[in-house]
């Protein structure tokens, strides 16, 4: 049994359509000001999704204080190395939140903070590699009580 012609030309507009999108840098996903501080930070290069991980609770009580740690899949030699990680948010008033440089003596690529989340938002970790790549990992969390609005209302 073959499927009428006109399934088949759907099926490949469809095939065609999921592998343009599945193509795309996870950076091209990001929107505004945030795209824009990311794309700084990897100097226009592509952003692609996978070895970093982004740990941060989803739903978040008290935006003022809000603990998050990144991970980087990465042997930390040679080419396979973690040279920087940054952390972004979309939201604030400002968008970088932190940077940090990892020396080549550094055995696992792996850093912890905390940060203020004006509102729920778009939270995005970005590692840069010694070969030139970049990886990343995006979170949306949620905020009950907002942080940095002291002295709005006022």
């Amino acid at each position: 049994m073959s499927a009428a012609p006109h399934l088949i030309a759907r099926r490949s507009v469809l095939a065609a359509a999921g592998a343009w999108v599945f193509a795309q840098p996870a950076s091209a996903q990001l929107v505004g000001e945030l795209a824009s501080a990311v794309s700084d930070f990897s100097r226009a290069q592509p952003v692609q999704r996978g070895r970093v991980k982004l740990e941060i609770a989803p739903l978040v009580d008290n935006g003022n204080v809000v603990p998050v740690a990144v991970t980087v899949e990465s042997a930390m030699s040679g080419a396979d190395r973690v040279e920087s990680i940054a952390l972004f948010n979309e939201k604030n008033p400002q968008r970088e939140v932190a940077f940090f440089t990892l020396g080549p003596r550094c055995a696992r690529a792996s850093v912890a903070t905390r940060m203020r989340l004006a509102t729920s938002q778009k939270v995005v970790a970005v590692a840069r590699m010694a070969d030139g790549s970049h990886w990343m990992d995006v979170a949306d969390v949620v905020v009950v009580l907002a942080a940095c609005i002291e002295g709005e209302g006022s």
